[in-house]
């Protein structure tokens, strides 16, 4: 069962709070992160991404550079831009896009539950990425990045987190890309208990998104412990900073492809080889693919809506029947020859938040073919996850995207 606990967070005082919260530091790259953090140098994207206070070329993973991002925050807490709550508490993040709403709770989740799979994850993480998250966690003594976990919600717990709601919120706020953002904290010591006792019905947790950021937080809190001199299993570092949604509360958009040529064929050729295992029509407008098996293609200035044969439906392993997984079992493998989407370098991966826009600017720009794929459902992440397999790379995209630095859980134990 899932151990939730409460923490004293490290958070901007109300008035620095819309400065303060930035997206993710993975969204951007690095020229992209250094423009964003330069509009505001309040933002947590100077601490989360520490390289944009050097020069462009200056080696992002020196250990200055760590350094740089701790110190950041030590002053910033020094002048009060952030407090820190004196007893521990749980929160609640609305976040509304679009007149669509999504409430998470603010928590520290178990590194053991990670560990033993009671949280459970359907994406396989780099070495090299997890490296640069856990020289950041381990010089900041802290997580400064929530993970998105998700679960399977109980009445209850909806009632509980309905009636926290209607109280005074914390923070209230639109960031520049119109999403509302919404905190209320949750100190009533009876409230509290209601909402841990209740996670500790829940069999499993599981990681919409954020693998990397787990991974990191995990192996920083193992290797803590594993220094120790003295441990009782309660200290901070045993302990992961997240925020979980209830799953029928979260829409996952879908990861466009595009790649850079047709592998050697002309675009009548590729359409004959596209049709053996797809039907193949045109369009006159461009395809957002809205059903499972239904594709859009964008070729040559033509948008194309393609539909796997019945076949490519069929059968029972949970992976193999993602549309990502049949876009690439059935055309861009056997016909584009990307063996290995994670390592190719002739395919790229777009957000859905873009749009089909995006996909005829990237054919038009450096690409000669892009297809747009009916999102995953949380029902399906869930039963890859519990099957315990992974997806194919970049198959979901959530929005909208937590914010950073609005949380910061301190591991104080170092």
């Amino acid at each position: 069962m899932a151990v939730i606990r409460p923490f004293r967070a490290i958070r901007p005082a109300a008035e620095f709070v819309s400065r303060v919260a930035a997206l993710p530091y993975d969204v951007y790259k690095r020229e992209e992160a250094r423009v964003a953090a330069g509009k505001e140098p309040l933002s947590f994207l100077n601490i989360d991404r520490p390289e944009t206070q050097f020069a462009e070329d200056y080696d992002m993973y020196a250990a200055e550079v760590y350094e740089k991002a701790a110190a950041m925050l030590r002053e910033q807490c020094e002048k009060g831009i952030y407090i820190q709550d004196e007893i521990p508490c749980y929160y609640l993040y609305e976040l509304v896009m679009d007149g669509r709403s999504q409430t998470g709770l603010v928590a520290c989740a178990s590194i053991d539950d990670y560990c033993s799979q009671v949280i459970k994850k359907h994406e396989n993480t780099r070495e090299e990425k997890e490296q640069d998250r856990i020289r950041h966690v381990d010089a900041c003594n802290a997580q400064t990045g929530p993970i998105f976990l998700a679960y399977r919600s109980t009445e209850r717990l909806e009632r509980l987190i309905a009636a926290e709601k209607e109280r005074q919120a914390l923070y209230d706020f639109t960031s520049e890309d119109g999403i509302l953002h919404r905190v209320w904290k949750v100190s009533e010591s009876e409230a509290a208990s209601a909402i841990e006792q209740e996670f500790a019905q829940i069999p499993n947790l599981y990681i919409a998104d954020g693998h990397h950021r787990a991974a990191s937080a995990v192996k920083v809190g193992l290797k803590r412990r594993a220094e120790a001199v003295q441990y009782d299993g309660t200290e901070e570092y045993n302990y992961f900073l997240s925020v979980l949604f209830p799953e029928k509360e979260l829409k996952i958009l879908p990861y466009y492809r595009v790649v850079c040529d047709l592998n050697g064929y002309s675009e009548e050729e590729f359409l004959s080889e596209v049709r053996k295992n797809f039907m193949v029509e045109k369009s006159d407008t461009p395809v957002e693919a809205e059903q499972k098996g239904e594709f859009g293609m964008f070729l040559g200035g033509q948008w194309y809506r393609l539909l796997a044969n019945k076949e490519l439906l069929n059968g029972t392993d949970p992976v193999r029947l993602l549309d990502v997984s049949v876009l690439q079992d059935a055309l861009l493998c056997p016909v584009l020859g990307i063996k290995d989407p994670r390592t190719d370098s002739r395919i790229d991966f777009v957000g859905g938040i873009r749009g089909l826009a995006e996909l005829e600017r990237r054919v038009s720009l450096d690409m000669k073919v892009a297809f747009s794929v009916c999102p995953v459902l949380i029902s399906e992440l869930f039963a890859v996850s519990d099957a315990g397999l992974l997806m194919p790379p970049k198959s979901t995209w959530f929005e909208p995207k937590l914010r950073s630095g609005i949380f910061i859980h301190e591991m104080s134990d170092k």
